[in-house]
């Protein structure tokens, strides 16, 4: 990311009605795009988060896609739809870096891409699943801070995934009184209920796309690449509504809490900060940040700025968590549940990437050493680093402005690498925030790629690749599995630029090699001399294309 001031979106800023925008934006972007989200769906039918008794396949012929043979061919349905999802996500990105589609034109094309998976099975993850039943036992009467899913029946029990089986909430009162009043209108039907709480996710896209505009127009980035980045990502898409993850409902409400302190409604965007950590207790991390952005417009000496600031802020803040605590009938036992252990591994999570590498590699050959050890000391250690960092990043941020919401920005990353536990869609809490500065090429391209490495890291079942062992797998299949999917992610990243694919060059290559082996004929003319060959067309270019002062468009900012 970069300072620069924010560019316009060329022709496509000034396109005032939706059928002009629908004019901007290819019909084949939009259909292979929505045609990849409902290969997604179909596919996920077999390959998702799936029942373990599906109603409405149980006793037919459609329950072999559940398994064996079937459940392979439901997996390559739903590749095949990330794919079509992808290249679409990727051709609409490069004519957004050109200045051909604007902002309306990347959540049209949004819009179409995720309408097929609003009906989805879950994908990539089974936590909608512990969402129904932490509603069913706040509902039923139950404590949800200390009381797991093991405590109903089928099927809303029994769907959740055994490693949460007795883990309490640590979700906020709002989200858990989302949950109860979802489950007091399905009752036991867990397909309308997952349906159901995918809408509610939606409503945090829809606020983030609302937001980014304004975001933009503040923190110095262009409206159309901040949504492509956000809105039109494969990996929001797939796996956040896909998951039906409430960490995009979180995003959605806190993108905009900060959208109104950047707009001069201090009150307002800190009750509405609020609001999203009483969804999930990370948007917290930012209201910080936005103090110093409060101070920096008060008058009067430093200190007296400062503790009016956190006094009125921490007043609405106080306020509004309060009263949707007691709306949802809970208490905050949701802190206790924060500060404990999860038995969950992946190193998406920094400390459990060391503490596993460190271990498998020299630990077990220490006498004394347990893995157990290892990993309780790098988590340990991630969480005073993580403290650190938020400090540091908080103090360095209190001349405000727009400095602060890019340390937020670099604290919601720390948060989400440095976590004792970390999964693929927490890096949608930081993406938030920084899609809406100006980026460099070379980092939207590395966004880009890491996106996509994002969703195939993690199968449409909930597996997620980048760990240590897999279990009875062979894992040389994994390993390999794991660096194609890395591959991919460059792949991206120079499809984004217009950058040559290397298989291409070579090709250039071997042929201009046979031409100059190919003997000439007597009598045989030499072609006639061309002119000179055109310069290429490098990643912040777009041919032929150029903006009112002259200049060459498609850069964007780098």
């Amino acid at each position: 990311m970069s300072g620069s001031s924010a560019r316009t979106d060329g022709p496509a800023r000034q396109a005032g009605t939706w059928a002009a925008v629908l004019r901007q934006v290819p019909p084949k972007v939009l259909r292979l795009g929505a045609l990849g989200g409902l290969l997604i769906t179909v596919g996920g039918i077999g390959a998702g988060a799936v029942l373990r008794r599906d109603p409405l396949l149980s006793g037919t012929i459609l329950n072999a896609v559940r398994y064996g043979h079937g459940r392979d061919l439901a997996t390559a349905v739903v590749f095949a739809g990330v794919a079509l999802l992808v290249y679409s996500w990727v051709r609409l990105g490069r004519m957004v870096r050109a200045g051909e589609v604007g902002g309306r034109g990347v959540v049209l094309a949004a819009a179409a891409w995720t309408a097929p998976m609003i009906i989805a099975p879950p994908l990539y993850s089974r936590d909608v699943y512990s969402y129904l039943a932490q509603g069913a036992v706040l509902l039923r009467g139950y404590d949800p801070y200390t009381t797991g899913a093991s405590a109903l029946p089928l099927p809303l029990g029994g769907n959740v995934a055994s490693l949460w089986q007795d883990t309490p909430s640590p979700y906020g009162p709002l989200f858990l009184m989302l949950a109860k009043y979802t489950v007091a209108i399905t009752g036991d039907n867990v397909i309308i209920g997952a349906v159901l709480m995918r809408l509610a996710v939606l409503g945090g896209l829809v606020l983030l796309a609302w937001a980014m505009p304004g975001l933009a127009r503040h923190l110095g980035g262009r409206t159309s690449i901040a949504l492509w980045l956000t809105v039109a990502n494969p990996f929001v898409l797939a796996v956040g509504i896909g998951g039906a993850h409430n960490d995009i409902l979180m995003v959605g409400l806190m993108a905009v809490g900060v959208l109104f302190v950047l707009d001069g409604k201090h009150v307002r965007g800190i009750a509405v900060i609020a609001l999203a950590t009483a969804v999930k207790a990370t948007a917290v991390l930012v209201v910080p940040f936005l103090v110093w952005v409060w101070v920096a417009r008060l008058s009067g000496p430093a200190r007296q700025r400062f503790l009016q600031a956190c006094a009125v802020g921490g007043v609405a803040f106080a306020a509004v968590f309060a009263l949707s605590t007691i709306v949802a009938g809970v208490d905050l036992g949701w802190i206790n549940v924060l500060q404990s252990q999860t038995p969950l591994l992946t190193w998406m999570s920094l400390p459990c990437a060391v503490a596993e590498l460190l271990y498998h590699s020299v630990g077990r050959h220490v006498p004394g050493a347990t893995y157990e050890g290892f990993l309780g000391f790098f988590r340990s250690a991630g969480v005073y680093v993580l403290a650190a960092v938020l400090v540091r990043q908080w103090w360095l941020a209190r001349a405000g402005g727009v400095d602060a919401v890019r340390r937020a920005a670099i604290a919601l990353l720390a948060a989400s690498v440095l976590a004792p536990s970390v999964l693929p869609w927490y890096f949608t809490w930081a993406l938030a925030l920084a899609a809406a500065f100006a980026w460099q090429d070379r980092w939207l391209a590395a966004a880009a790629g890491f996106s996509v490495w994002m969703v195939l890291v993690t199968l449409p079942d909930g597996t997620i690749v980048a760990r240590w062992h897999y279990g009875s797998a062979n894992p040389v299949i994994w390993w390999s599995y794991l660096a194609v999917t890395v591959l991919i992610g460059v792949w991206v990243g120079r499809a984004l630029l217009a950058r040559r694919p290397v298989w291409s060059l070579v090709k250039e290559l071997k042929a201009r090699a046979n031409d100059a082996d190919r003997p000439t004929r007597v009598g045989e003319q030499a072609p006639p001399e061309a002119g000179p060959a055109p310069r290429p067309v490098e990643g912040d270019e777009v041919a032929g294309e150029q903006d009112t002062s002259g200049k060459q468009r498609g850069s964007t900012g780098g």
